[in-house]
């Protein structure tokens, strides 16, 4: 019977007198009882004192308590060997008395314990009488009762179930009314995005009607330039076939005369001779070989400035005789060469100066007023281009250049661009990934050149040539604003 004596103990030891429940967080009194911090807080109240302890009413100060550990490890390990059995319903989980009242103040049960310690100045019903005033809907305000100790108490309303359900009741009503107008709200946001989805398909497909109306009468207007020249040059190319035809047959027959004997050779020379002194070659008719139909795609280049960044000239790279505006935005070809440090950056003696951005990746848009000049080159170049090159910069070297003299030529042959009036403003578009390069009349949006599909690798850099001297500067153009917006030349 010795273990359970000694288990029993363990449980009594580890057992606060207030609570009967085990410890937590024990502390000792000046008397060197113990009981559980919040226990005797709880029972003592406000800390003024000295108070009595609950168990020999000696007086102690709250300021005294002293924390007692070996207790609190006893107690652990009471709750591990004999854990608190479940609180059967009804039943005060502190004190394992039956709940008997209602504290009105706290709105809790109460066990005849804690009404003695915790609630006895509270204002405490019996349970059925409390629970006939929560369902009461009319307030029984100033009730006088008596309390624990038999003083008299003044209660307030106790209809608080019927005012709770009221207040429930409307705030049920007020969410009903907020979730339908949350599912009217949703209702309408959803038929907005759809909407503006059939926008979008709508403007998108008409665009689509429209850029393939715009593409066939493109394509019908060159193919009526191509009727109406096409024709001449055939005559003319059939022509020069007929005269070339006769001029051969010509000099077949006076080489064969040359073969022959004296008087076979002389015999009747006369008309050989005048046949070919007949013999007028006619040139061809010359034909304008300029197309006046232009590809222009509506809004492509509006469409393009999306891509626009913010590029700038490196002076580093600058060719000696070029002058550079302070925001290194505009760039002239000066008449005296300046006395500028030479290193492999720079460009010597090509006129020309790199921008400062550096392309990897991407599609990249850009804008360079020209104006009236006469001369002009644009585009792109490698990053470790040989910069002392001299003569043609070609693809080859890793140039994709442009180039304008009056008539527009890429980096190694003519570009089959119809001469109109040359533009006051280049567009440059770059697609790094599909290895495209194209070049536009930023003014109309037709295309000046596109070169062929190239497979682009290592760093690119835009580059500007203003190749001779002129009183107008070539500048790049500013961003400013949303996309499409553009400022003119600083």
């Amino acid at each position: 019977m010795a273990a359970p004596d000694l288990s029993t103990n363990l449980q009594e030891e580890a057992t606060c007198a207030i609570c009967l429940d085990y410890f937590t967080d024990p502390v000792m009194t000046d008397c060197g009882h113990n009981f559980c911090r919040e226990c005797i807080r709880r029972c003592w109240g406000q800390p003024e004192g000295p108070y009595a302890c609950p168990e020999c009413r000696e007086l102690s100060a709250q300021r005294n308590l002293r924390p007692n550990r070996p207790l609190a490890k006893m107690a652990e390990m009471a709750r591990r060997l004999h854990p608190p059995s479940p609180v059967p319903q009804g039943v005060c989980a502190a004190h394992r008395e039956p709940l008997a009242t209602f504290c009105g103040d706290d709105l809790c049960l109460l066990c005849p314990t804690c009404e003695r310690s915790e609630h006895w100045a509270h204002r405490v019903r019996p349970l059925q009488d409390a629970a006939e005033d929560l369902k009461v809907r009319s307030a029984k305000c100033n009730r006088s009762v008596s309390g624990a100790k038999g003083c008299p108490v003044t209660v307030p309303s106790w209809g608080r179930l019927e005012k709770s359900l009221e207040h429930l009741r409307k705030q049920m009503e007020d969410a009903m009314l907020f979730q339908a107008q949350a599912e009217e709200t949703c209702a309408l946001w959803q038929k907005m995005v759809e909407s503006q989805r059939q926008n979008v398909l709508g403007e998108f497909e008409r665009l689509r009607r429209l850029l393939a109306e715009e593409e066939q009468q493109l394509l019908q207007k060159l193919e009526e330039e191509e009727l109406e020249v096409l024709p001449r040059l055939r005559e003319g190319a059939a022509r020069l076939g007929q005269q070339s035809t006769q001029l051969a047959a010509l000099v077949s027959e006076l080489e064969n005369r040359c073969q022959l004997p004296a008087l076979g050779l002389l015999q009747d020379i006369k008309d050989a001779l005048c046949r070919v002194q007949d013999v007028k070659l006619q040139p061809p008719e010359v034909v304008p070989m300029e197309l006046r139909t232009v590809c222009r795609v509506p809004g492509l280049v509006e469409t393009l400035r999306r891509f626009r960044g913010d590029i700038t000239l490196d002076p580093d790279t600058a060719n000696p005789e070029l002058v550079l505006s302070e925001d290194r935005r505009s760039v002239q070809r000066g008449d005296q060469r300046q006395a500028l440090p030479d290193s492999p950056e720079r460009f010597d003696p090509g006129p020309c100066v790199l921008g400062q951005e550096r392309i990897t990746s991407g599609r990249h848009y850009w804008e360079v007023e020209v104006g009236d000049r006469t001369s002009w080159a644009l585009g792109v170049c490698k990053e470790n281009v040989n910069r002392k090159e001299k003569g043609e910069l070609s693809a080859g070297n890793g140039f994709w250049i442009l180039v304008f003299l009056g008539s527009f030529y890429n980096s190694t042959e003519r570009a089959f661009s119809p001469l109109r009036d040359p533009p006051k403003r280049v567009g440059i578009f770059l697609d790094y990934e599909a290895g495209h390069l194209s070049f536009y009349s930023a003014t109309d949006g037709s295309l000046l050149f596109i070169f062929p599909e190239t497979p682009f690798s290592g760093t690119l850099r835009p580059l500007f040539s203003p190749l001779s001297s002129s009183p107008t500067p070539m500048t790049i153009c500013r961003l400013i604003g949303v996309p499409g917006d553009t400022a003119g030349p600083q």
